[in-house]
């Protein structure tokens, strides 16, 4: 997600590494899903280890205070951009207003009364507030959707929708008596299937968060998980990066965006709209390194910051 929202406003930068424009999938495409799938892995888990701890009260509170907060903070970023034109505009071109702790925030929401239900449950749920979303999106919705970063308050109907087909893949995965390929590998694989076969009557676009880019870009993200779940797990590989940065990925989002904002605001072409390769790879790495330098501190004195 950094890099992408770094390259996002280089124009020598290929098509190949921004967001497909109208339909399509890039790889670009699929991360903000993977983002919201890594929340799903642990969703269910941390509101029931909050239960045993805290009671019912309280830790429904706690959950509807970090998405209502994620939200205001969303909020917040999206109108500094726009006042500074750092801003991501949407499809239409237009300066959007929402972005994506918006869209995560108000998906953790309608996700919270779901969570704890069973499996089935959350597919039936998530099946019929995709369709609800694509009816709505196909006869009035969908210049607004194209229109914002994320499809606006719209477009988070399908994004609680996947998150809620990622707790669905999460809670097989998590089950050890499933940990077989029918519920780790063959699930991803059907939601890609059933995305694909979608996308001849829905195609597939990130700017209308249709539901056959739901369907699709949520099963990626499960085979993602189980290779990256193999690669530490099975093959034993060390992968301590990621740990850091795992540990404050909220932090970490918005240090990013200031980080973006030394590079975008000096409004200078050649250092960053029209910048050579030479610039791009010297801030993509200079932001990297930071980011992944304060990952290691925090980690190193254990400081997490968390909602």
């Amino acid at each position: 997600m950094v890099i992408v929202n770094y390259l996002s406003g280089i124009h020598t930068v290929p098509t190949w590494l921004k967001h497909a424009p109208g339909t399509g999938l890039t790889f670009v495409d699929v991360i903000a899903p993977a983002f919201l799938f890594a929340i799903g892995l642990t969703y269910r888990l941390s509101l029931e280890r909050r239960l045993a701890r805290d009671g019912r009260s309280i830790a429904f509170g706690h959950f509807l205070r970090r998405w209502f907060t994620l939200i205001g903070i969303g909020a917040v970023l999206s109108a500094g951009a726009a006042v500074t034109g750092e801003g991501i505009v949407g499809a239409t071109g237009h300066m959007s207003d929402w972005g994506v702790l918006q869209a995560i925030g108000v998906a953790g929401l309608l996700t919270l009364p779901l969570v704890r239900r069973p499996v089935w449950i959350r597919l039936v749920a998530a099946c019929v507030l995709l369709a609800f979303y694509q009816f709505g999106h196909d006869l009035f919705l969908a210049d607004h959707v194209a229109g914002s970063s994320h499809g606006g308050l719209w477009g988070s109907i399908a994004w609680t929708a996947v998150l809620i087909l990622s707790t669905c893949v999460a809670g097989l995965s998590h089950r050890p008596s499933r940990r077989r390929p029918d519920a780790i590998v063959v699930a991803p694989v059907g939601l890609i299937a059933a995305g694909l076969l979608l996308s001849l009557v829905v195609p597939i676009s990130k700017s209308h968060v249709s539901a056959s880019y739901v369907l699709v870009t949520v099963g990626i993200s499960g085979l993602i998980y189980e290779f990256f779940r193999l690669a530490g797990d099975v093959a034993m590989v060390p992968m301590p990066p990621l740990v850091w940065w795992g540990r404050n990925p909220l932090l970490l989002y918005v240090f990013h965006q200031i980080l973006l904002g030394l590079v975008v605001l000096p409004g200078v072409n050649w250092w960053y709209a029209d910048a050579s390769p030479l610039v791009i790879v010297t801030q993509a790495v200079f932001i990297l390194g930071a980011l992944t330098v304060v990952s290691w501190w925090l980690y190193r004195k254990r400081v997490v910051v968390s909602l």
